[in-house]
């Protein structure tokens, strides 16, 4: 297995990723307090329309000053994250865990660890003190980042909520 950074031209190796899981529980925020909920579903991996959104995310990040890291199995991508380029927070010393995905047969091997703490030490060479994090509220996301040393925040990014406000918002320490 070899992390690295990804380039742009190589976007389109996204398509390798089989983001499907069993979803047994999600997270909820109420009231500022995590609360679990049952969904007890399959999630299926990307259609082509969510590929395609995704891959436009992954470039218009790498293209505006972000960058990525990819696991690789060989020739094969089995997990990617990507830091995003813009600063946020009151302090502006946030950067955004933008996305990050392993492939369902590859997960639980320490690639989604190796891919945080890649962007990590990213963010912090680039001045930021914490990586802001919206979790998609399935259980299996939500404890990867807390096990990786996130934690709930009150003070949610207005632009990252209104695009997805069921996302579990937090940030991680540098």
């Amino acid at each position: 297995m070899m992390i690295r950074q990804m380039q742009l031209h190589e976007s389109g190796l996204i398509r390798q990723i089989d983001r499907s899981e069993q979803i047994g529980k999600i997270y909820k925020m109420n009231q500022g307090m995590l609360e679990t909920a049952p969904a007890g579903h399959e999630c299926p991996t990307w259609d082509e329309r969510e590929t395609q959104e995704l891959i436009e995310r992954f470039e218009y990040e790498l293209k505006s000053g972000g960058v990525a890291f990819g696991a690789f199995d060989g020739e094969t991508l089995v997990g990617f994250g990507v830091l995003g380029h813009k600063f946020r927070g009151e302090n502006q010393d946030q950067l955004q865990v933008d996305l990050m995905y392993v492939s369902r047969s590859h997960r639980r091997q320490g690639i989604g660890t190796k891919i945080i703490q890649e962007l990590g030490r990213e963010a912090k060479e680039r001045g930021a003190s914490y990586l802001y994090i919206s979790s998609t509220e399935t259980e299996s996301a939500v404890q990867f980042y807390m096990a990786s040393g996130g934690k709930i925040t009150d003070h949610v990014d207005e632009e990252l909520f209104r695009l997805e406000p069921e996302d579990i918002h937090m940030l991680k320490k540098l």
